[in-house]
């Protein structure tokens, strides 16, 4: 199905297309000059923070890819690990207007695991942060390709980014055009992503230039983001270096760069941005200390009613959120209205809710093989429930659809991966024989072109009598219980009956709990998931409540690892 405007849509946005990444910089900085571009603090505790303009960004990418071409790094695989960061950014948007392919790698991850990724993809040299100096001694002695290492900063006597820097400003003096006169393939290999694999080992996925500039392109036609963002999305990942870094840096937009997790609620404050990007657990956490602390006030009663009056006054057009919620919003600083949501499905009810409040949730669907994304809801035009409709020019179908139309999201588009690298029979199965990209979500697609996702083919439950038990579907009506932090669903095996059972295992927010005196959290879970059972077809009844003693473990995504769960129950 392809993406069609109807009449019921509101006019497409108007949107810039660039040809390669270099083409990008160089027109950005045309049109936005000294315009804010990246704005970050070097150390949390500073009072202002330093902001770069496109013209600014622009040098400096340009000295920089001058200078790693004079190293040999055009056509080399080059690892980029690190915290979101200036250097981080720079690197990412110098490798890849040269020829270079980037391999952005997960931080968090164990230098043995690092080495894992970059024996696997050959990395001939490495950028990275200087936070990253206790892995460096183990991936230099274990990766026998390595050659260069950079490192973003750091004291003398080391290659840093600042020294290529002035390496390539001297170069440029002297007369090198070696960066501008590179004619760059926007359909060959740019960057290997590898995925972090919440249901097993991850695969690289290969992408090219084309399919990051047009993912974003095509989506900018759908959804326009206001003036600033803070970038808190872990930059090695699609969702975070495509969305909130390429797409929002080709609007024009200021990118201030979060200093970290801990420091999110005072920088939303200190910069006031007019958005962000997250992915669902960071809302689901807003969400539940916003309402928490509205209760610990003794106001929660009085809040959701001023939220039903408002909403009713909304619907003869009088809107009075700003008034009636000013201080709750002021938790997002003074100017924030709108976030972007992805990467897992978001309980439409924090939907509604925000809504009520007076910020917009936009929530949209992606997966790295797509660089990212697929659909997005708009502005001013979206639909409970569903995570929009498809970006311009990508074509989706559903698969083997069942009685209710639901079957396997399949995608084709100038977005979707060149395939996994060096893994031929991976990317074989990764397409059907029409081209189309099987994404390994189940959804449908309505009649006007709206997706809504059911669940992931890999955590579906089928049941000995052939019924189908999605157990996002469940997740999402358990997650209303007050009290849950998180809570997956799984088929679990029983020790003792040694049979298989539909398990609700539930990880509680403590403080909730103590917050209304419930003491017996045990048999508070078992009680309220059995109300939630009555309303539920028989076989999708949950039949065995556990409870854990501490988060599920994650990816640096925020999304739950379900392969390392133990499903055995007693």
């Amino acid at each position: 199905m392809s993406y069609k405007n109807r009449k019921t849509d509101y006019p497409l946005y108007d949107t810039v297309h660039y040809t390669d990444m270099r083409d990008m910089l160089q027109k950005t900085a045309e049109r936005f000059g000294d315009r804010p571009a990246i704005s970050y603090r070097v150390k949390p505790s500073d009072e202002e923070a330093i902001r770069l303009s496109y013209t600014e960004i622009l040098g400096s990418v340009t000295a920089l890819g001058t200078a790693l071409i004079g190293r040999g790094m055009r056509g080399k695989k080059v690892a980029l690990i690190g915290e979101n960061s200036i250097g981080w950014i720079l690197s990412y948007f110098a490798l890849t207007s040269i020829g270079a392919v980037v391999v952005p790698v997960d931080k968090e991850y164990p230098a043995p695991d690092m080495a894992s990724i970059l024996n696997t993809a050959r990395c001939d040299a490495l950028l990275a942060s200087p936070s990253l100096k206790d892995k460096l001694t183990h991936l230099k002695e274990n990766v026998p390709t390595l050659g260069t290492v950079v490192l973003f900063a750091s004291e003398a006597d080391v290659l840093t980014i600042d020294s290529l820097i002035a390496e390539g400003n001297t170069m440029r003096a002297a007369g090198d055009t070696s960066f501008e006169d590179y004619e760059i393939d926007p359909d060959a290999l740019v960057s290997i992503v590898f995925t972090s694999g919440t249901t097993g080992k991850g695969k690289g996925v290969m992408l090219s230039t084309r399919a990051i500039l047009d993912d974003m392109i095509n989506g900018i036609y759908l959804f326009s983001m206001p003036e600033k963002t803070l970038f808190a999305l872990p930059a090695h990942h699609t969702f975070g270096s495509t969305v909130n870094l390429v797409g929002h840096y080709m609007q024009g937009l200021e990118i201030y760069i979060n200093s970290g997790t801990r420091y999110i609620l005072g920088e939303l404050k200190q910069e006031n941005p007019t958005h962000l990007v997250l992915v669902p657990l960071y809302i689901e956490t807003f969400y539940k200390k916003i309402f928490a602390s509205i209760e610990k006030q003794g106001k929660l009663g009085l809040i959701r009613k001023m939220m039903k009056i408002s909403n009713a006054l909304r619907k003869v057009g009088i809107d009075l959120r700003e008034k009636l919620f000013g201080k709750v919003l002021e938790n997002f600083g003074s100017r924030m209205r709108l976030i972007v949501s992805g990467g897992a499905a978001l309980n439409p009810d924090i939907i509604r809710d925000f809504d009520a409040l007076g910020i917009t949730i936009l929530n949209g669907y992606g997966i790295t093989e797509c660089a990212p994304l697929i659909s997005c809801n708009r502005n001013n035009y979206r639909k409970a429930g569903s995570v929009g409709r498809p970006i311009m020019g990508e074509l989706v179908k559903i698969a083997d659809p069942n009685e209710d139309g639901e079957g396997e999201i399949r995608v084709k588009g100038t977005n979707v991966m060149l395939g996994y690298f060096e893994n031929e029979e991976a990317t074989r199965e990764a397409f059907d024989e029409e081209g189309y990209f099987r994404t390994g979500d189940l959804g449908k697609v309505d009649e006007e072109g709206w997706i809504y996702i059911t669940g992931r083919s890999k955590n579906l439950i089928i049941l000995s009598n052939g019924k189908n038990v999605y157990p996002e579907e469940i997740e999402t009506e358990l997650s209303r219980i007050y009290g849950i932090a998180e809570v997956v669903v799984y088929a679990g095996e029983s020790r003792s009956a040694n049979k298989e059972l539909i398990v609700a295992e539930i990880f509680p927010d403590k403080d909730a709990l103590e917050l209304r005196g419930i003491t017996d959290a045990d048999k508070y879970f078992r009680d309220e998931v059995n109300r939630i059972n009555l309303g539920m077809a028989p076989y999708k009844r949950i039949e065995y409540v556990k409870i854990r003693t501490e988060e599920f473990p994650k990816t640096t995504t925020r999304k739950i690892t379900r392969f390392a769960i133990d499903k055995k129950v007693d």
